[in-house]
């Protein structure tokens, strides 16, 4: 059922080609483009597709035992390694308490993730394949950052644990107000978040207003579930508290980035109206790298960070040595780290860089539009521990003049802190594991 060092190979060999999608795709892409367009026929064939799944899950289910010493781990649907569940994953290789445990991972593509492998009690599985639904059946606790699959439902036996992947800035769920998104409606996104609220046993908080903005999100306060809300701090900081030196040099010289310049880490979001079928959710930058690197590259470089969500690619080998892409590193903290200041917009990588108090700009050129159109905020960006930037003009002053932030922004930097990020200490992977595993 799941892959090891013995079977990766042969299941998963280079060039093999998934005939199947290739005729499935055209179709799939067409449906796409229909749904964009018209609401019925995207909520009626959605919830056809919906009740055959969740129907063939439950069945094969019932068939199955649930293994206490099974837990399932998933990173953004698959897409990576990182994040909270990695963090409770490798403090539980630590602890000697899981020696006896199995530990699998759900990837889109596990050829990319087999040095997982190099622990004997680790697998790896599929997301969407029938063997990741077996494993789903099986696995006592799922460890996710983003929402399970809505057809696929816990037994009373099993614990989903929901570790999200990030402070809000953006409004979430039930919370939002209007909706720009291209293949979901408003109501859509509700039902998306009020199925994953029937199933989770736990929910991760980072703080207590992430906690209030979960509780509405998710519209727990209705639901008489407000108790799964835990306020533990996100396991993924720990390493922000607790990496050296060393690290920093270990990364920069895996990711070739080279010394004697300052790294600005681009990070922008993602935006719900930029959606293209085949596809997914682009990002089209406004970015001029050609005039930054005009400007810049004397003194800097940029790394830059697409979301997750982003399925396009970006090509800048016209700016080699001073544009680094860098969406396809696993872990993010890796790049906090090795930076000297986060450039954002609205991407809640803001809160978790405010750790290390570094200087944080913020470049909103669409903030009118994403504010009042888009999404809508939680918090006053009065609050926020750096410049908001318009202008790419602006951008590049504010870049320049980054050092001199430390003193303008320290009052608002330590708020910020003790309000968004007072439980990261180092220590909130024991924390959370303590709390949601039940055998230990």
């Amino acid at each position: 059922m799941w892959l090891d060092k013995s079977n990766i190979e042969t299941l998963y060999a280079p060039g093999k080609r998934n005939v199947k999608e290739d005729i499935i795709s055209p179709f799939k892409k067409f449906a796409v483009n229909v749904a964009k367009r018209k609401d019925r026929f995207r909520k009626e064939s959605r919830k056809i597709l919906l009740d055959s799944r969740k129907k063939n899950y439950d069945k094969l289910k019932s068939k199955i035992k649930t293994d206490e010493k099974v837990i399932l781990f998933s990173t953004f649907d698959g897409r990576s390694y990182g994040d909270s569940p990695k963090a409770i994953y490798e403090y539980m290789l630590t602890d000697e308490r899981f020696e006896d445990y199995k530990f699998v991972w759900a990837f889109r593509n596990p050829k990319q993730f087999t040095f997982v492998l190099d622990n004997p009690n680790t697998y790896i599985t599929t997301v969407n394949t029938p063997d990741y639904e077996k494993t789903c059946a099986t696995a006592k606790y799922w460890i996710y950052n983003y929402r399970m699959s809505d057809h696929i439902y816990p037994k009373k036996d099993q614990v989903y644990i929901q570790l999200w992947h990030g402070t809000p800035l953006k409004r979430l769920g039930y919370d939002i107000k209007i909706s720009d998104n291209a293949m979901n409606s408003k109501t859509e996104i509700r039902e998306k978040y009020r199925i994953d609220a029937e199933k989770f046993k736990y929910i991760l908080a980072p703080s207590h207003f992430a906690a209030e903005k979960f509780i509405s999100a998710w519209n727990l306060n209705h639901t008489g579930r407000e108790d799964t809300v835990v306020e533990l701090g996100y396991p993924r900081n720990d390493f922000l508290i607790t990496y050296t030196a060393d690290d920093v040099i270990r990364i920069k010289k895996q990711l070739s980035i080279p010394d004697g310049k300052k790294c600005i880490l681009y990070a922008p979001t993602w935006r719900d109206n930029q959606h293209k079928s085949g596809v997914g959710y682009v990002y089209e930058t406004e970015v001029d790298f050609d005039a930054l690197k005009k400007r810049l590259s004397d003194d800097y470089i940029i790394l830059f960070r697409a979301h997750y969500l982003v399925a396009n690619s970006f090509d800048f080998k016209r700016y080699s040595g001073f544009v680094y892409d860098v969406s396809k590193v696993n872990d993010i903290n890796h790049l906090y780290v090795i930076s000297d200041m986060l450039v954002t917009d609205y991407s809640s990588v803001f809160f978790d860089y405010a750790n290390l108090k570094r200087p944080e700009i913020f470049y909103m050129y669409d903030l009118e539009a994403y504010g009042s159109e888009i999404r809508g905020f939680y918090i006053d960006l009065d609050e926020l521990p750096g410049p908001i930037v318009r202008t790419e003009d602006e951008l590049v002053k504010a870049i320049k003049n980054a050092q001199n932030y430390g003193d303008v922004y320290k009052q608002k930097y330590d708020a910020f802190n003790k309000k968004f990020n007072y439980l990261d200490d180092g220590h909130a992977a024991k924390r959370v594991t303590e709390k949601v595993i039940e055998e230990i």
